[in-house]
């Protein structure tokens, strides 16, 4: 039973860590902050929509968005180029360490069936040995101790794979709402091009 608490034990570290990073520090309103950039945007201004970005909570989309504007006076193909290597470099974040969980889970539930038979195999010799009176007591306590290990490998396992689910399921709303994102500044970058203001921001960023 020790491994499986390991096991366990470790699994909770990854979803407290996951939580925390997924639904805490990675979280962004991607519509309201789409809405205030196309603000600034479509007024021209890129510096003061480069501004608002860097105001915003640091996470991996607003880091594709900056690394996109800042690349906005070297033309439409380079903030596209820029995006994507964003998108490259962030999608990591989001996607560490959750897919240990089902393999955990999955350990977990291995684990406790090879407890179990570990012990009947025992119980079994253990019983070939003992007087025929004591056989049946001895036979039922030591298969009952032994289906103990598979309950608490079910017990483990169980949580790790929903969390699993919930987790991945989550990195897979944020990697979507980079991906969006992408497209949707690369399209008002397009729209508003010919009224595009570059300040000294975008331009010590150029130089």
């Amino acid at each position: 039973m020790y491994p499986i608490a390991f096991v366990f034990v470790a699994g909770l570290a990854i979803i407290i860590e996951r939580t925390f990073v997924l639904f805490g520090t990675a979280a962004t309103n991607k519509e309201a902050f789409l809405k205030g950039l196309g603000r600034h945007l479509s007024t021209g201004d890129v510096d003061k929509a480069i501004s608002f970005v860097a105001g915003q909570k640091a996470t991996p989309l607003t880091n594709l968005v900056k690394s996109g504007l800042l690349n906005i006076p070297k033309g439409d193909e380079e903030v596209q180029a820029s995006l994507d290597e964003a998108s490259l470099r962030e999608a990591p974040k989001l996607e560490a360490r959750t897919g240990y969980l089902a393999m955990l889970g999955n350990a977990a539930m291995l684990i406790g069936l090879f407890g179990t038979v570990h012990g009947l195999i025992d119980s079994f010799k253990a019983v070939a040995h003992a007087p025929p009176a004591e056989r049946a007591t001895i036979l039922a306590g030591s298969i009952g101790e032994a289906m103990n290990c598979t309950q608490f490998g079910l017990i483990a396992s169980i949580p790790l794979l929903i969390a699993f689910s919930v987790l991945n399921g989550r990195t897979q709303n944020l990697m979507n709402d980079l991906n969006e994102t992408s497209v949707a500044v690369t399209n008002m970058v397009a729209k508003n091009r010919s009224k595009l203001k570059f300040g000294s921001t975008t331009t010590h960023e150029v130089e």
